[in-house]
């Protein structure tokens, strides 16, 4: 039987913000499902691309004072370093921002235009009289004109579900100031989704059975029955200033991001043709044999179940063969929180030397490939990962490896043990067909379920025939070869099938069984009589509590040592709810102060006039700040997540110049600069404070 051929996409990374463990849920799950594919034998292709257009993109860039290009091409850096870390083996992770992505976003509008399935009017929208620029719908906040949730993005609700216009949020206000918005009018171009055809082909193509349930019962909901027409047109433009895509002949119009995303699977699996000599078409052409996959989180079903094939279909290309979407990520059963700590990104975790694949495994031993949200509980994370990768499966190793090696010479038994094997250990082989069948229907929870019965029954088998009291008694030394024997083999079996989740693991086993790279057809024979094995050095260590409590400290967000407690801001990427900021609005005025205790507090002008990153520190930079004729002073500030130490040399910004000095691990630090930046401290929404031109180092802020 031929190989299938495949491609798979996961959602794209907005170049705005850090992975954390949350967004690799779904990287982890599309990357052990790919790899189980590959040991397969079939042609399967994985890429993906940061997604780098829009409002936030342009507005962080002016903030740090680059290009956006400049910006998107660092993230991009910070975004596959993580990836690597964890071993998400992308055959191509790319960029939105390529010519690819415009060459398919230009054809796709075109040929959408042509089937008059795009329309052009005049609307009011959203304008911000402070920032003098038309809002996007991600930023404008109000409450759900569906639900009366409050503090919901302007395009959709994540209460609800709901969809629906910017101008229908009740209570708006901008994202990016905080003023409340005024309507203008300004023409915009519309991917017309209430079209009949779009309606009808999105009746038959969400009904084709193999989506998720829940995925399809959302689907239908949002359609309605035969005869509604719920769908509404989709804009797909912006206003300048914007960037992005300029859209052909439409001088300052710009595609909306959620058109060129998308399309970005598209550019990103251009770019790998060219690099591997495929053939694009073949994927893409609308009577393609290729398998379409995309992994996706559930809050982004709308877009890619209706929006996305409705567009694929009436611009001639192909349409998804299924969309997989999943839950979110809980941590000790609640929401990350950087209070807690539990807002953990993935650079954390690899800087405080956790074992990427004891979380590559936790995960997987929770998706069962539906939309269920999952939960990262702690304590079962470092009991589930000692016990099942160290205490069954490793443990098989350990007990057999060093009798082969200092007994045997390094080889196993010289007869064959098929027959053996199977009548000791039945079932272990045999396996490989169930646990290929959980792997394909991403139920991972139950192959390694299945996995590590195997490993238990392996482990019986070990505690009935003690090799270790084997190798004590005489004249049991045939024995103690045998059972050895088939304790290798029989770990080599669990290798193959935990593979997919545990590549680096499984490429140091496949160094100490000296064998070539193992792929799942493999199971189907043990290792030849005689075969010799390497030198056994241990495979993983044990989880200690005391790594966890670390990453957590590492993680906990408090005030930052040079920085005022944050105040809250509109920072279009923060979760923070207006409710909390009217929380936060009532703390301050039942705290409030006289004017005599704010005089107390010294504020002056100071210059940056050096900025370096503080070894050992995640968060710190050391600043030396020159106050004119009160001298220098060096203070430590929390403020590394959002600013390279060069691009603050040379700027002006305002300090507590008469703050009792503090002793720190890293030096002492003489006062604290200022600081804004939302609640929960998200890196897009921190800013220090700087004075208008013609202010001097050492003038006092009154």
């Amino acid at each position: 039987m031929s190989a299938r051929k495949i491609l798979v996409t996961s959602a794209l990374p907005y170049a705005n913000g850090a992975i954390h463990l949350g967004h690799l849920v779904e990287y982890i799950q599309t990357d052990i499902w790919v790899r189980f594919q590959k040991l397969r034998g079939q042609e399967c292709w994985y890429v993906c691309a940061d997604d780098t257009h829009g409002t936030p993109i342009m507005l962080r860039a002016e903030q740090e004072g680059i290009t956006p290009e400049a910006l998107i091409a660092r993230v991009h850096g910070e975004h596959l370093r993580d990836f690597t870390g964890f071993h998400i083996a992308f055959d191509n992770y790319y960029t939105t921002h390529s010519d690819e992505t415009r060459f398919y976003s230009e054809d796709i509008y075109r040929k959408l235009k042509a089937a008059g399935l795009i329309e052009v009017r005049a609307i009011e929208q959203f304008y911000d009289p402070v920032k003098e620029m038309f809002l996007p719908d991600r930023f404008i906040k109000g409450e759900c004109p569906k639900c009366g949730a409050k503090d919901q993005y302007g395009d959709s609700c994540e209460a609800c579900g709901a969809a629906y216009a910017p101008t229908e949020l009740k209570n708006p206000y901008s994202a990016v100031s905080g003023a409340q918005p005024v309507l203008k009018s300004s023409d915009h171009y519309f991917f017309k989704l209430s079209d009949p055809r779009c309606q009808q082909f999105l009746r038959e193509w969400t009904r084709q059975g193999s989506l998720q349930p829940e995925a399809a019962n959302k689907l239908a909901e949002w359609l309605g029955e035969e005869g509604e027409h719920r769908l509404t047109d989709w804009d797909i433009s912006r206003d300048a200033p914007y960037f992005g895509f300029e859209i052909p002949d439409a001088p300052g119009k710009y595609f909306y991001v959620w058109l060129d995303a998308p399309i970005g699977y598209m550019g990103s699996f251009k770019n790998l043709c060219a690099k591997q000599g495929l053939d694009f078409d073949e994927y893409w052409k609308p009577d393609s044999q290729a398998e379409l996959y995309h992994f996706i989180g559930k809050d982004i079903l709308y877009f890619h179940a209706l929006f996305w094939p409705a567009e694929l279909k009436f611009a001639g290309y192909r349409t998804p063969t299924n969309v997989f979407a999943h839950g979110f990520l809980t941590v000790d059963g609640a929401k990350m929180s950087k209070s807690r700590g539990t807002f953990i990104t993935a650079e954390s975790y690899l800087k405080q030397g956790l074992n990427p694949e004891w979380l590559r495994y936790y995960f997987a031993a929770k998706l069962n490939g539906t939309m269920e949200d999952i939960d990262l509980n702690l304590e079962d994370f470092v009991a589930r990962v000692n016990s099942d990768l160290v205490g069954k499966y490793i443990n098989i190793a350990s007990r057999a490896a060093g009798f082969i090696t200092k007994r045997f010479g390094g080889k196993l038994l010289a007869m064959p043990l098929a027959e053996k094997f199977a009548s000791v250990l039945p079932g272990l082989s045999e396996a490989a067909e169930e646990i290929a069948a959980h792997y394909e229907a991403r139920d991972f929870a139950r192959a390694m379920r299945k996995i590590m019965a195997l490993a238990d029954q392996v482990n019986q088998y070990v505690d009935l025939h003690k090799p270790w009291e084997l190798a004590k008694q005489a004249g049991r030394d045939a024995e103690l070869h045998e059972v050895s024997s088939i304790l290798i083999n029989a770990f080599r079996l669990l290798t193959i099938y935990l593979k997919p989740v545990l590549p680096k693991l499984a490429q140091r086993a496949e160094e100490f069984l000296n064998v070539a790279p193992l792929h799942w057809r493999d199971a189907a024979h043990l290792l030849p009589p005689a075969h010799a094995i390497n030198a056994y050095e241990h495979l993983m260590t044990r989880i200690e509590m005391k790594q966890i409590e670390a990453l957590l400290a590492a993680n906990k967000e408090s005030l930052a040592p040079g920085a005022v407690p944050p105040a809250p801001t509109s920072d279009p990427q923060s979760p923070q709810r207006h409710a909390e900021r009217q929380q936060n609005s009532e703390y301050k005025l039942h705290n409030q102060i006289t004017i005599d205790e704010f005089a107390k507090v010294d504020l002056r002008i100071a210059r940056i006039v050096d900025a370096a990153h503080v070894e050992g520190a995640e968060k710190l930079i050391m600043l030396t700040l020159d106050l004119g004729p009160l001298g220098t002073r060096q203070v430590f500030a929390g403020i590394k997540s959002a600013y390279d130490p060069a691009t603050l040399v040379g700027r002006l910004t305002v300090m507590v110049a008469n703050l009792a000095p503090r002793k720190m691990k890293f030096g002492v630090s003489e006062g604290m600069v200022l600081a804004a930046s939302d609640p929960e401290g998200k890196t897009a929404g921190l800013y220090l404070l700087s004075p208008d031109a013609g202010a001097t180092p050492g003038m006092q802020v009154k």
